[in-house]
């Protein structure tokens, strides 16, 4: 049985932290983001699409520079926040479930869009016939229907989350105990001569912390997709 020290426990737990707030602080906007893109036409769609998915496809380092930028101690935002609420995202945990977040969001949005676009607008329509307003239409219809998407929306930031390393490094560092997440300690030991041994543990704790994500997202979207199919058989 794998023994953990100290040091790994720290990581995974701070890991796991950063993970969940930046999965259940993003998710309400994701599921807001995805209904628009889904259901919604309007000027600048395609450019709106193209912004959101950039934290797939620039390097994780730009998106922590912009973050430091705009929400570091001294950034636009941050200084404000700092000096009006005693809230700071820079070089602390708070600002890797930022970045987390920022990075994993695009992922979330795609699943649950999907899911939103899947459902019969037919349905949708029938509600609206029998007296639904725009916002019981969404809880009552494409809320439940698009409950699968959501869940493997939120387990796939979620399992993003856990791997996130360019972007937390750049904003954050590595403060011991603040920001030191699995990946953030894992780069670490690999510039210690000697910490090789450590460095392939973590690289097992870490594929082994994603894949339970990975299986439980699949578990918990069939039980979902189950309940959706026998509420309307």
């Amino acid at each position: 049985m794998l023994s953990l020290s100290p040091a790994e426990t720290e990581a995974i737990l701070l890991s796991l932290r950063v993970a969940l707030w930046a999965v259940g602080v993003s998710l309400p906007f994701g599921i807001a983001v995805a209904w628009v893109m889904a259901r919604c036409d309007f000027p600048g769609k395609t450019l709106a699409n193209a912004i959101l998915h950039l934290p797939l496809v620039v390097p994780p380092v730009v998106v922590g520079y912009i973050l430091l930028i705009v929400l570091g101690r001294k950034g636009l935002i941050g200084a404000w926040l700092n000096d009006t609420f005693g809230l700071t995202f820079g070089f602390s945990w708070r600002g890797a479930a930022v970045a987390a977040g920022v990075m994993a969001f695009p992922l979330m949005v795609r699943a649950i869009q999907l899911s939103i676009e899947s459902v019969d607008r037919r349905l949708e329509q029938a509600a609206r016939t029998l007296g639904a307003g725009p916002v019981d239409v969404f809880f009552s219809i494409s809320l439940p229907l698009s409950g699968s998407g959501i869940v493997v929306g939120a387990l796939l930031a979620f399992a993003r989350s856990l791997g996130e390393f360019g972007a937390t490094i750049t904003f954050v560092s590595a403060i011991p105990g603040e920001t030191t997440t699995l990946p953030v300690t894992l780069y670490g030991l690999t510039q210690i001569p000697g910490e090789e041994f450590g460095a392939m543990r973590l690289v097992v704790i870490s594929v082994l912390v994603a894949c339970m994500a990975l299986l439980i997202s699949e578990i918990v979207a069939r039980r979902v997709r189950r309940r959706i199919a026998g509420s309307h058989a």
